[in-house]
């Protein structure tokens, strides 16, 4: 496993029993006693919030719950003073496909590594065994957990054939993205080192329209802003149901094992945000305008049906994780285990509690 010497940040959560008394019907002690009452129940200590920090990685569907909850008020309903922002890199990594973040939303990363990433399983591995100075982390929820890219490719590719010898675009090293389009070059039995050519930081619509690469591998809004710039929406790669360790709830392993309580009413509030997003549309709108300046109804109505397919038990990938395996491979990460990247306790906690099931019984009875 990757926790190693644990360090306490732990906040306390506490709820006061506040005895509630009135003065009507007492006899004979005046008013001087109820003036000091009043003013005693006016002063009621508030419960206290545990305050967390969610860095909310790239830019996409996958963080809907997270913003919603915010926006509704889960965080605070389960205890939580929830810090979310969304790192310049990933805001400048959108910009391509036509999202502005708003600036309100952005922080550098220059601080101590926050609480929970929100991010991809796969990249987050890849990082901790290619990096010496990436935190170690632990997947504790994977909300996208199947391939949903499209190829997209310039005006003048009009056939997957044509990709052969092509420059292809993605954004950081062991995204899903790069993984779906190496998995796909395997299907056609190309080898991804030799019969094309990877490109980092150009995974974007903008990249194509630069000239900078011919292919990238995009969803959501970079299917809809290729489709707008009049290139090529060549395939959709869900076809092949290939299991993902996209992103994911990453806990930070030094942090976890003394908040555990905390952690599962993070936990808590993320599965009443999923399930408020598959039962409210004009929420999630709202929230996807707020974080993301995503106002356009088309692009937020073809945003949503994607998002509304997230599991609402979103369990860690480990078949994700072992797919992976077979398209990255090197020692330091051939000599661990998928479950060496996994803690799925907390939700597994939750889905046998009945906690999960009931949100949706909540849904249906309404």
């Amino acid at each position: 496993m990757f926790c190693r010497r644990m360090f306490c940040r732990r906040s306390i959560f506490s709820r006061q029993n506040i005895f509630q008394a009135g003065v009507a019907g007492i006899v004979g002690l005046g008013l001087s006693f109820a003036a000091p009452l009043a003013r005693a129940q006016d002063q009621k200590p508030q419960p206290q919030l545990t305050h967390i920090t969610v860095e909310l990685g790239d830019v996409s569907l996958t963080k809907l719950p997270f913003i919603m909850a915010a926006d509704n008020g889960l965080f605070e309903k389960n205890g939580l003073k929830a810090d979310l922002y969304i790192t310049p890199r990933a805001a400048a990594a959108v910009r391509g496909s036509g999202v502005i973040v708003p600036p309100e939303n952005i922080r550098g990363a220059g601080g101590p590594p926050a609480d929970f990433s929100i991010t991809g399983g796969a990249y987050n591995v890849v990082n901790m065994t290619t990096i010496a100075t990436t935190p170690p982390r632990l997947i504790l929820a994977t909300m996208d957990d199947k391939v949903h890219f499209h190829i997209l490719t310039r005006k003048d590719i009009t056939s997957l054939d044509q990709i052969k010898g092509k420059r292809i675009g993605f954004t950081v090293p062991g995204s899903v993205e790069q993984l779906s389009m190496r998995l796909w070059l395997k299907t056609r039995h190309w080898n991804p080192d030799h019969d094309v050519s990877f490109y980092l930081n150009g995974g974007d619509v903008g990249a194509i329209l630069k000239n900078q690469v011919d292919v990238i591998v995009g969803d959501g809004a970079a299917i809809d802003a290729a489709k707008t710039a009049g290139l090529h929406d060549l395939l959709d790669l869900s076809k092949f149901n290939w299991p993902m360790p996209g992103s994911s709830i990453l806990g930070l392993a030094s942090w976890l094992p003394n908040n555990r309580d905390t952690t599962m009413r993070f936990m808590k509030a993320t599965l009443e945000a999923i399930a408020l997003m598959k039962n409210d549309r004009n929420a999630a709108y709202a929230s996807f305008g707020k974080w993301f300046g995503i106002k356009d109804p088309s692009k937020l109505a073809v945003i949503y049906s994607r998002a509304n397919q997230l599991p609402s038990k979103p369990y860690p990938s480990i078949a994700g994780l072992k797919l992976m395996r077979t398209v990255f491979s090197y020692r330091a990460l051939d000599i661990t285990k998928p479950e060496d990247f996994v803690d799925a306790s907390y939700i597994k906690t939750l889905d046998k509690s009945g906690f999960i099931d009931g949100l949706y019984k909540k849904s249906a009875a309404r």
